[in-house]
């Protein structure tokens, strides 16, 4: 019985290896299949349904548009911007120009002012009937304009001068001729 009780315990310990070896191929196996199954899953979710192609053509069409959109609104800014400094270059331009203009306006009107203050000293030093002679070929508003300026012993010497007639119509012009003006 010494060999029977040596040989069981070896049997079992066979026995027993046999198991774990089997046990393990099958671990290998069940994780194998366990991967295959898991990749296959993940191929199936990842999958797309039939109408994302579409959807993605729309998103990429749309990107486009809005790429364009974005390129148009650069250019019109950019268009702008040179809009802009070009009105800035005229206005400085305009703006020189108005200066030069007033500059040429005050010129000729104190050059007109010159020019009538003198004419008016020379009426005043012509003899009253001379200039009475030519403030009646002359327009009576025109005449009235220059008798207003004069000194009045000068003008009341012309007045004396003129024919009653003109001399009242160039003493209403006269006399009228603020009668806009405000009061207040």
């Amino acid at each position: 019985m010494r060999r029977r009780v040596r040989a069981l315990p070896l049997i079992a310990a066979l026995l027993l290896a046999a198991g774990a070896v089997r046990l393990a191929g099958a671990d290998i196996a069940l994780a194998r299949d366990s991967d295959a199954r898991t990749a296959e899953g993940a191929a199936e979710s990842c999958a797309q349904p039939p109408d994302i192609d579409a959807l993605l053509a729309e998103i990429e069409a749309r990107a486009q548009q809005l790429d364009a959109r974005e390129a148009a609104i650069a250019n019109r800014m950019q268009a702008l911007r040179l809009a802009e400094a070009a009105a800035e270059t005229r206005i400085g331009e305009l703006e020189a120009a108005e200066a030069a203009l007033r500059q040429t306006i005050q010129m000729a009107d104190s050059a007109a002012e010159e020019d009538v203050a003198r004419l008016t000293a020379v009426y005043e030093n012509m003899k009253p009937k001379q200039a009475a002679e030519l403030f009646t070929a002359m327009a009576p508003e025109f005449a009235a304009g220059f008798l207003g300026r004069m000194r009045p012993e000068a003008a009341a010497a012309v007045f004396d001068g003129l024919d009653p007639d003109t001399a009242f119509a160039l003493s209403a012009i006269l006399a009228g001729r603020n009668a806009g003006a405000p009061r207040q």
